[in-house]
Parts: C-alpha cells; structure tokens; sequence
C-alpha cells in the first residue's frame, strides 16, 4: 500500500478525532463564555471571576474529553498505519477493527503516554546540546537558529512518540516500557533516516497555516467586525482587572478583534493540521521507522549506549 492509501483507508479516524477536538472547542468555549455571562449582571468584576472560572472549567472539561475518547482513537489509527505499513494491507472495515486492534490494551497505552515523559527528556538533550552551539554564535543570529532547531526538534519528538505507540503497538509480546525503550533506540540508531522528513514536515505545516489559518482568519474577522462594542466592554473590562500590565491593544477594538480573530484562527488550524494533515505525514515517518526497527531490533547492547546519555532512560530501562 502506498502512503496515500493507508492515510485514505485511515482518514475515518481523523474525521473522528476532527469531530471530538470540535466538541472539546466547544465545550471550552461554551463554559468559559457561560462563566462571564452568569455573572455579568451582578458586576464588572464578578463577571472576570465568572470568566476565569469558566476558562479553568473549560480546560478541565477539554482535558477530560482528550484523555478518555481523542487518545483511543488516535491509538485505533496509529495501530491500522502500522498495518498498513508493515503488513500492506488493511481490512475492509478499517475503522471498527482499529478499535478492535486496541481493545484490552488499554492499560498499555496509558503507560505509554507516562514513557513518553522519559523518551522526550532524551532528544530536549540532545537538541540543548544543539542548541548551545547555535547560541554559541552568538547575539540575535544565534540565538534565532537555536529557536529554530529547538522547534524543529520539539516537532521531531511529536512524531517520534507516534512511531513509538506504533512499535508499542506492534510489539504485542513485549511489554510498554521496553516496548517504549526500543523505540527510542531506534530513532537513536536510524535519527537520519527520519529526519530526511523534516522537510515535507515543515513545509505541509506553513502552507497548511497560510491558507488554512489565513482563511479562518479572515472569516473571523469579518464576523467579529461587527460588533465592535462587545469587544471594547470586555476588552475595558479585563484591562481595568489587569491595570498598569494591561497591553494596549485590549482599549483599541480593532487591535483587540484582529488579536481574538488570530488566536482562534491558530486554534482551529492547529486542530485541522494534527486531525487531516499531519497523519499523511506521519504515514510516511511511520513506515521509515517500522522498516527501520523490523530489519534491526533494539538490543540490550543498544540500550547501553542511550543508558550513558540520559539518566531517565536508564530510569525507564531499569523498570523493564
């Protein structure tokens, strides 16, 4: 199967998780907006403790609907990619057999997400260690390029611990935490491989942002233009709450609309990113690293030489 194919055989999940992260959104906005309004008749200032209440309630209920229903079905998805990769092929009903392929394992895809905790320690190394050479350049050159790398690092490590839930996943007979161990040794072994990606990675992501984010944008933007006394009350209020720290652009409407109008457009492009695009890139990281980590199997030997660079490593090793 080709990438396309798997991404296209898969796509169901994304439209899941699309439809969930929108529920998530909603949820967030919905209880947040719900806190200022309930309180907005009794005073200026109940109305920004109702507002703050409301934003933390939004986060709690957002984090819940993350952590028990977009986790499974990413999980269902990365299990039929790694199908999809290793085997070439996939059943004809993809979607209810990748939840089929996580069933009683959930246990083993919770650990997961505490493993990644120590596999991303490992790289936030190895990118300081980078780092400090940009920086050693010196002044704003130097400090820009290590900005840079660590970006692209941090977005390395994303896709790295996708591929890591996919050996995990692929490996039934072992268990997480080695599972885990194996695959971070393998991004170690094979790192060239899979950043070659690096750029069709970066690339999709700012196209995806300039018509995606720009369009959202501006639909934004357009709706919010017209009601202008909205946003200079609260933009009053939370600048009056915040006194001398207040910016500036919270008094001007305009200001205030264009700042609204991008931090919801980078919201929903970000959703959209991770939920259609990003899973046709990794379709491709994927199959570089189950190829990878097939043909050359992870050794104890091989997990010696990461036990000496980082210490939480060695931590997980130990616990295998």
């Amino acid at each position: 199967m080709t990438n396309f194919q798997v991404y296209r055989k898969t796509l169901s999940f994304s439209l899941l998780a699309f439809a969930v992260d929108i529920l998530a959104l909603l949820a967030f906005l919905g209880i947040t907006t719900a806190g200022f309004f309930i309180f907005l008749n009794v005073s200026p200032a109940a109305a920004l403790i109702g507002l703050l209440v409301g934003f933390i309630l939004g986060i709690v209920a957002a984090s819940l609907i993350n952590i028990f229903v977009t986790n499974r079905v990413k999980a269902a998805q990365i299990a039929m990619m790694v199908k999809g990769v290793t085997e070439g092929s996939l059943p004809e009903h993809t979607f209810h057999e990748g939840f089929v392929e996580i069933r009683g394992r959930f246990g083993k895809i919770t650990a997961f997400y505490f493993i990644t905790r120590a596999i991303r320690s490992i790289f936030r190394q190895i990118g300081r260690g980078i780092n400090r050479v940009a920086t050693a350049v010196g002044g704003q050159v130097g400090n820009s390029v290590s900005s840079v790398i660590d970006s692209a690092i941090q977005t390395l490590i994303g896709y790295l611990c996708d591929c890591c839930l996919g050996w995990i996943l692929y490996r039934k007979e072992v268990n997480a935490a080695k599972a885990g161990c194996e695959g971070a040794v393998i991004f170690f072994k094979h790192g060239k491989t899979l950043i070659r990606n690096i750029g069709r990675i970066f690339g999709m992501g700012f196209l995806s942002l300039l018509l995606v984010g720009g369009g959202v944008f501006a639909i934004f933007f357009a709706i919010f233009y017209n009601f202008p006394k909205m946003f200079t009350t609260l933009g009053g209020q939370i600048a009056s709450a915040m006194g001398s720290d207040a910016p500036e652009f919270l008094t001007e409407p305009t200001l205030f609309i264009i700042f609204v109008s991008v931090f919801l457009a980078v919201v929903i492009w970000a959703i959209l990113h991770s939920v259609l695009i990003r899973p046709f890139i990794l379709v491709g990281v994927m199959r570089n690293f189950m190829t990878a980590g097939i043909k050359d199997i992870p050794t104890e030997q091989d997990f010696a030489v990461l036990d000496s660079k980082s210490p939480k490593f060695r931590k997980l090793h130990g616990t295998i």
